[in-house]
């Protein structure tokens, strides 16, 4: 045992609390809490203990141990989930994804209670129902059931409405029953709302087979209306019964089921929800493992985790494996519930099917993950790699900043740059341009400006010391075109006294890819990740720059010595300035030339050429 860490044991109580332990930088690498700090803090070092790779490997790093001392056990569970989700320790099994799943509300002691949407359950006396995985579903749901109910949904106080209320657009449109006119009592709004719970039970057939009865009724009796009322209603609740729930199990007692799967990086836990005997619900949970970890250790991780943020607590919980903690856990939970909670691993009947079912999900996610993690990698850091393989560049091109023209015939010339950090957009990096020195269209000169003025930027941050988004430099240059945007950028950078800078010209056409070493441009497999790569960033430079040249355009009020012609309007305003570079070449044209630009007719042309040839003549008169 290291010297430094035997004499912080001496001092660590014998109480509940968490501990935490740290490297020879003071960063946390793991927290864990305890029953009695002092023995579990020790049993990390004493012989044999060590038996996973996990602990031998964060056992090697400890430098330091600090600890916080609680109350109880319980409260140490609370505080070591906080401290992890705000430090998120490298040794720490930690939950990709914080979800907290929306639940539905009735507060059931309101006079006229309103059905809604809410993220915490709260100990108020209302009824709760979830959670919902699937909100999208649950939504769905709840539109049938205001439709069907048409119970209230706004916030308005009922009980303190003295006379009759202005009511609200739902209400002049059918879709709630008017509480706050005083139209329907309380007894009779009870009854839509014990329907409603009801359905949100997932118990229909007797409300259905109910609204079947009347629903004939009404027909034999020729109300027609009132049949097709009805009918709606049950087509509703039909819906609303079956979204997304199979029966699985006779008994109607509430459980979850809880599965773990897992490979050396991540592991992901399957839950399933059973209420009233139907699984109401299912969804995998992604849990970055780092370091490794047991199935036992998992599930409690996640228990722990998962119950403090979705606090509808059943009597009964299912494992595929002995949780790590398990007595503790219970009385942890049993708390929260306040009644009894047990946890089991069930071994044979209905329950180890929907175990074995679940660890099946578990699997199959799993392994959708992992392909879904290969494919990124492929898109972005593996195609960074295979870039550097193809160019032959000396070192990985982690940074790349593209660079694009975008002007109509030299008008509102601008410039973009983009960034991408190991194959993706760093957008917050991005940097765009107005062309300023060149008149007309050059997309040489234009590249060069903004080379000149990216690096300038770079190079007076560096020798001032300023950290600014030009002072980081690019590993390689994008610029969009062929040899000659290549080189002028290219003798920009080398006076600048960047001339270590890997830079790259992509031409459209084929696909080329210009080097500033090489005359010939080289070919990139069509299929290759780092030829994709390139064409993103390329196309993103050039919608950066496109994006910006039609705001410039849509904010530019084009005045001009053309606005005094009468006769020509906006329209052939802006024809004569894209088919012309500039307005002294308007000036300069003669009327044949002016009939050649698509719509400007013969009389408009001499309208034009008249206005500045007179005007001319004018002056010479003066």
């Amino acid at each position: 045992m290291k010297k430094d860490i035997k004499e912080n044991l001496i001092d660590i109580p014998l109480k509940p609390g968490v501990y935490l332990m740290k490297d020879n930088l003071g960063d946390i690498i793991y927290i864990g809490k305890a029953k009695l700090l002092k023995n579990r803090v020790r049993s990390y070092f004493l012989d044999g203990n060590n038996t996973t790779i996990k602990t031998r490997a964060l056992v090697e790093h400890v430098q330091k141990i600090d600890w916080v001392v609680t109350d109880s056990e319980n409260e140490a569970f609370a505080l070591e989930s906080n401290l992890i989700k705000q430090f998120k320790p490298r040794y720490n099994i930690l939950l990709k994804d914080d979800k907290h799943f929306p639940y539905i509300k009735v507060d059931v002691q309101n006079d006229y209670p309103r059905i809604e949407v809410v993220r915490r359950v709260l100990r108020d006396g209302a009824k709760y129902f979830g959670p919902y995985f699937d909100s999208t579903s649950m939504r769905k749901m709840l539109e049938v059931i205001n439709k069907t109910y048409k119970v209230r949904t706004c916030k308005k106080n009922i009980s303190k409405i003295k006379g009759i209320e202005r009511p609200c657009l739902n209400y002049d449109i059918g879709k709630c029953i008017g509480a706050c006119r005083k139209e329907v009592t309380k007894e009779m709004y009870r009854e839509l709302i014990d329907e409603a719970l009801e359905v949100l039970s997932g118990n229909t057939d007797k409300i259905i087979a109910t609204l079947i009865k009347e629903m004939n009724i009404a027909s034999d009796e020729m109300n027609f209306e009132e049949a097709a009322e009805l009918r709606d209603r049950i087509q509703g609740l039909n819906v609303s019964a079956n979204q997304g729930q199979r029966v699985i199990s006779t008994t109607i007692e509430p459980f979850d089921v809880f599965a773990v799967f897992h490979d050396e990086i991540h592991a992901i836990v399957q839950v399933l929800i059973s209420r009233s005997g139907k699984i109401i619900g299912s969804e995998s949970f992604l849990l970055d493992m780092k370091e490794g970890g047991e199935a036992n250790e998992i599930l409690a991780y996640f228990l722990q985790n998962y119950y403090m943020q979705n606090n509808i607590i059943p009597k009964d919980i299912y494992t595929s494996d002995d949780i790590d903690g398990k007595e503790t856990m219970v009385q942890y939970l049993q708390e929260i519930r306040q009644g009894k909670v047990s946890i089991n691993t069930p071994v044979k009947g209905r329950k180890r099917k929907l175990i074995d079912m679940a660890i099946e999900n578990a699997k199959v996610s799993l392994n959708r993950t992992n392909q879904d993690q290969k494919r990124k990698w492929e898109k972005t850091g593996g195609a960074v790699l295979s870039l550097k393989e193809e160019l032959k560049l000396e070192k990985l091109p982690n940074r790349i900043e593209g660079f694009d023209i975008s002007n109509i015939q030299g008008v509102d010339t601008v410039a973009s740059m983009v960034v991408f950090k190991d194959g993706i957009p760093s957008r917050k990096e991005y940097r765009r341009f107005k062309i300023k020195t060149v008149d007309g269209p050059d997309d040489f000169k234009s590249m060069a400006e903004v080379i000149s003025r990216r690096f300038n930027h770079a190079k007076k941050d560096i020798e001032e010391g300023k950290v600014s988004g030009f002072s980081t430099l690019p590993d390689l240059v994008l610029i969009d075109g062929g040899k000659g945007q290549l080189s002028a950028a290219k003798k920009i950078i080398d006076e600048l006294g960047f001339n270590d800078i890997s830079m790259i010209g992509l031409a459209k056409r084929e696909e080329e890819v210009f080097l500033t070493n090489n005359k010939v441009p080289i070919l990139i497999n069509k299929r290759a990740p780092a030829l994709h790569l390139l064409q993103r960033i390329r196309d993103e430079a050039h919608r950066f720059a496109i994006t910006y040249h039609r705001t410039l355009r849509k904010k530019r009020t084009y005045k001009s010595v053309l606005d005094d012609i009468k006769g020509i309007g906006v329209k052939r305003k802006n024809v004569l300035l894209i088919a012309f570079p500039t307005i002294s070449a308007i000036k300069n044209a003669k009327i044949e030339e002016l009939v050649k630009v698509d719509g400007i007719s013969h009389h408009t042309a001499s309208l034009v050429f008249n206005h500045f040839n007179s005007s001319n003549e004018d002056k010479d008169s003066v």
